[in-house]
């Protein structure tokens, strides 16, 4: 076949899809009318990563990871049409965790950016904003402290985890590395460039800065600064790219977790989040963790943070295999609760894919 041939083909194929992306969004708006009848929210995370997973499973010659970015778009589009979608993240706009918020949520989502992640909670418990997105943990510098604290502290659940692929950026004006006298970023970024910046720039000063978006204003204002940043923030606020993936471990994930007012339903695929303390005594921690193995369950994380109520008391961060509706973590809850002083359900979430 000729090459304009070709191309007639593919306009023609294109148009079909126009007018498909056309019904389907007709047919949204009748299931929107229909959940108001019903009185059901408009977003419905778990039926759109069934959907997702089920368009993924039937890839053709179409990249199954290119099929999931197409349909969170289509689909975000068509939820902006039943009704606007306000979601909280850690800002400002660029950082990490709006990228991780767009990957979630689509372009047609309404953002809205706090200072602070006690602020992304706040907004989601006002109701200002339906769900929140915070990093967790990072794989080589480990626990988000504050946003940890802020998810023991608040009411809010995990209703969702995902893994995003953090590639750290130096971004500057400067004329070249031996130019740059001062580095700007979050503490967890430095960290995770922490070797690279040391064999690259030893005598420049480290600035911590309350986000990665920060530091590159910072930058943008300094003709001898530098900030470790995204690519969404070079793209956002015109500062370029003098050295690409910096970071120290070539694996550097993050993970986020949706916060709402309510966790997800079971899927088969789940991971639960408690916090827990313990009483005081020789043997404790190893009683209470006893509980787990004789349900059967499998800790795919643990952790210990100030309690910040007395000192030297600390409370246990867990991350478990299973859903709390399950008998065998609903079982462990309850002996948990017989045993330890504090528990708190923290989110059951259908378990993230790989990075």
């Amino acid at each position: 076949m000729a090459l304009d041939d070709l191309r007639k083909r593919i306009d023609e194929l294109d148009d079909r899809i126009l007018e498909l992306l056309d019904l389907r969004a007709r047919v949204v708006a009748d299931v929107g009318r229909a959940k108001k009848d019903a009185d059901l929210p408009t977003y419905d995370p778990d039926r759109e990563r069934l959907i997702l997973d089920r368009l993924a499973s039937r890839a053709g010659r179409f990249p199954p990871e290119a099929i999931r970015a197409v349909y969170r778009e289509v689909m975000s589009a068509c939820l902006a049409l039943q009704e606007p979608l306000r979601i909280a993240y850690l800002g400002p706009e660029g950082t990490f965790s709006h990228a991780a918020a767009r990957a979630l949520f689509g372009l047609a989502a309404t953002y809205t950016d706090a200072t602070t992640f006690e602020g992304v909670f706040d907004a989601v418990a006002r109701k200002e904003a339906v769900y929140g997105v915070v990093p967790l943990e990072n794989s080589s510098e480990g626990s988000v402290d504050n946003a940890v604290d802020a998810l023991i502290a608040g009411d809010l659940l995990i209703r969702a985890e995902m893994e995003l692929e953090v590639a750290q950026c130096l971004l500057s004006r400067a004329p070249g590395l031996a130019s740059i006298e001062r580095v700007y970023s979050h503490p967890q970024a430095l960290g995770q460039c922490r070797v690279w910046i040391a064999k690259n720039l030893a005598t420049a000063q480290l600035v911590q800065t309350s986000s990665t978006t920060a530091a590159v204003r910072e930058a943008l204002s300094d003709s001898r600064g530098a900030a470790v940043a995204g690519r969404l923030a070079s793209e956002l606020y015109g500062i370029p790219i003098v050295r690409e993936r910096i970071n120290d471990h070539a694996e550097n994930i993050t993970r986020f977790v949706m916060v709402s007012l309510e966790d997800a339903a079971r899927s088969g695929n789940d991971k639960t989040s408690v916090a827990f303390s313990v009483p005081d005594g020789r043997g404790q921690l190893l009683r209470v963790l006893t509980i787990f193995d004789e349900e059967g369950i499998n800790l795919t994380r643990i952790e210990s943070r100030p309690s910040r109520e007395k000192k030297w008391d600390y409370i246990f961060l867990a991350d478990l295999e299973g859903h709390r509706q399950d008998p065998n973590v609903a079982r462990a809850m309850e002996r948990l609760r017989e045993r330890c002083p504090f528990v708190k359900h923290l989110g059951s979430y259908p378990r993230a894919r790989k990075a």
